[in-house]
């Protein structure tokens, strides 16, 4: 029987990908299989390859439009009313270059001059952002030895206690493809508005919620006296992280008037704008095909690993097309280095803070053939150190 929307996803070769010039593939040394970066392995969508094509023959390559002509709050609004029963106000969305981008922005515009409080194990660029705005970064480290991530609230609770005054939450969670759930976002809720913190959330991979768990917005469990913000961006799930537009979700006229106001030229680009706004409106059944994919990947992988790399511990997978592993069995010291030596694959290996040791991110946006290869170059590498 086929699949429900079989034949939308097409499996680019290892030539086609390199001829990218695309970083995943173009960093990757000759005969080294890449799976780190947050790229897929795929082409892109149709309808976003149609509106880029459309936009270029118009020769829409100007700086970025003002954000009410682009079509991309009100797609975007009507895109998180769809999926998840939220309805954002497109006047309150401020369009950015990407998620870290503004993040910057916003802890500079809307948040305290005080501590940032970041869990970790982290997005990298996350631990560097704080310090970018004259922020301090404190991180909360999650149990490295606990099957699935949780926020330690009490240790959060401290830091806010001690002075912190804003929280960058991640949700779903990379690197721990964690989808939380709405009570576990509302215990996080109740800690930063005791202390009347802002909460920043980045939910870039929430599309990305896989079969058996849904994605939460903060914003349908924040209080009437909470604050914060939603970063988001249509990069990460339709394949297009080259075109830059994220999104900014204000709670009110007043935040998006300062955040529009921050003093850099629009960083979104033309064509970011058109084909984001293509995406949301056009792409969703692309989308689906490609959680159908990761879903199938993640159960392979799951089952390979089990098989073939007895030693390893692979967090449960709710979200995201990037697995968590544990390899701090194997003593290896850094074993995303000893993979790309011995095994010749690149797995995602940086530093994650606290609580990241030992551990590496492997990309499941590919083809099954891929994931297979990953699996063996890993227990080449790993299994005989």
């Amino acid at each position: 029987m086929a699949e429900p929307h079989e034949g939308l996803i097409v499996d680019r070769t290892d030539e086609q990908l390199r001829a990218t010039g695309a970083i995943k593939w173009a960093a990757a040394p000759p005969g080294v299989l890449p799976a780190w970066v947050a790229e897929m392995d795929f082409a892109v969508a149709e309808p976003i390859a149609r509106a880029l094509h459309e936009a270029v023959d118009v020769g829409r390559l100007g700086y970025g439009p003002p954000d009410e002509v682009t079509g991309v709050p009100e797609a975007l609004a009507d895109f998180a009313a769809d999926r998840w029963g939220w309805h954002p106000d497109p006047a309150h969305i401020v369009l950015a270059g990407d998620v870290v981008e503004a993040l910057a922005r916003v802890i500079t515009t809307l948040c305290e001059d005080a501590p940032v409080v970041v869990p970790t194990p982290a997005y990298p660029p996350f631990l560097e952002v704080p310090a970018h705005t004259g922020r301090r970064l404190v991180t909360v480290a999650h149990d490295p030895d606990a099957l699935r991530a949780t926020h330690d609230l009490e240790a959060i609770d401290r830091e806010l206690a001690a002075g912190a005054r804003t929280l960058v939450l991640c949700s779903p969670h990379n690197p721990w493809g964690r989808a939380f759930t709405r009570e576990e976002l509302t215990a996080l809720r109740d800690v930063a508005d005791r202390h009347g913190a802002m909460v920043l959330s980045d939910e870039i991979h929430a599309p990305l919620v896989l079969p058996g768990h849904e994605h939460v917005p903060y914003a349908t469990v924040a209080g009437p006296e909470s604050r914060y913000v939603t970063l988001t961006s249509a990069t990460k799930s339709w394949n297009m992280p080259g075109v830059k537009c994220a999104q900014v979700i204000c709670t009110n006229a007043a935040d998006a008037d300062r955040v529009r106001a921050f003093p850099l030229h629009p960083t979104q680009s033309s064509l970011g704008t058109a084909a984001t706004r293509a995406a949301y409106r056009d792409g969703r059944d692309w989308l689906d095909a490609v959680v159908e994919r990761i879903d199938a990947n993640r159960q392979l992988f799951g089952k390979l690993v089990a098989e073939r790399l007895p030693r390893v511990r692979m967090r449960p997978l709710e979200a995201t097309y990037l697995a968590w592993l544990d390899a701090r069995a194997y003593g290896l010291g850094s074993p995303g280095a000893v993979a790309l030596e011995r095994g010749r694959v690149w797995v995602d290996h940086r530093e994650w803070g606290p609580g990241g040791e030992g551990h590496v991110r492997v990309n499941l946006a590919t083809s099954p053939e891929r994931v297979e290869q990953v699996v063996d170059r890993l227990a080449l590498a790993w299994e005989s150190a």
